[in-house]
């Protein structure tokens, strides 16, 4: 007997393609979870084991790190929140984590766009989420025109000489001509 809600009887091994945003939607429910896990620590401290890797895209727009590491890290840079870092805030209304980290016996304040957090990982109890980075949306805006007090005088269009208009006809397979 069949079992019509079987999933092994389907032999694909993704979902269908939607029209919902799952993917984007569990991202950002993971990232979630992460920031969840962050403010908790900033508030409380790491108890026990627990400890942190973070990797993020360095490239990444708004990722304000010194230009030593950026240099010495030009894609992606992992950082373990463990036992010396300070100042961890996760400021939710600008989308951005950041902590005060030590390199080399110098001290730095490293801010990171969530969007640009590619990986979050507590070791301690082997628990990972990987994130796809996601460029940051910009808004739309045009460019203001500066007012002189009087009506805008509308000026005919000139047509744009690099449009034309092409017929398929030049893409069609002739045949014999007619006789």
């Amino acid at each position: 007997m069949a079992d019509d809600h079987d999933p092994t009887q389907d032999e694909s091994l993704f979902p269908a393609p939607s029209l919902l945003p799952y993917e984007r939607w569990l991202n950002d429910a993971s990232r979630g979870v992460m920031l969840n896990a962050l403010e908790h620590v900033s508030r409380e401290g790491l108890a026990g084991e627990h400890h942190f890797y973070l990797t993020f895209l360095t490239d990444f727009p708004g990722v304000d790190i010194p230009a030593r590491l950026r240099a010495q890290y030009p894609h992606e840079m992992t950082i373990v929140l463990q036992h010396q870092f300070w100042d961890l805030k996760v400021d939710r209304a600008a989308n951005t984590v950041s902590v005060g980290l030590s390199f080399g016996g110098v001290g730095s304040i490293l801010v990171i766009p969530v969007q640009a957090i590619t990986g979050f990982a507590d070791p301690a109890i082997r628990f990972s989420l990987h994130f796809a980075a996601t460029e940051p949306m910009e808004e739309a805006t045009t460019p203001e025109e500066p007012t002189t007090g009087q009506p805008e005088q509308s000026e005919p269009e000139e047509s744009d000489s690099s449009s034309q208009v092409v017929s398929l006809d030049a893409f069609r397979k002739k045949g014999p001509s007619p006789a």
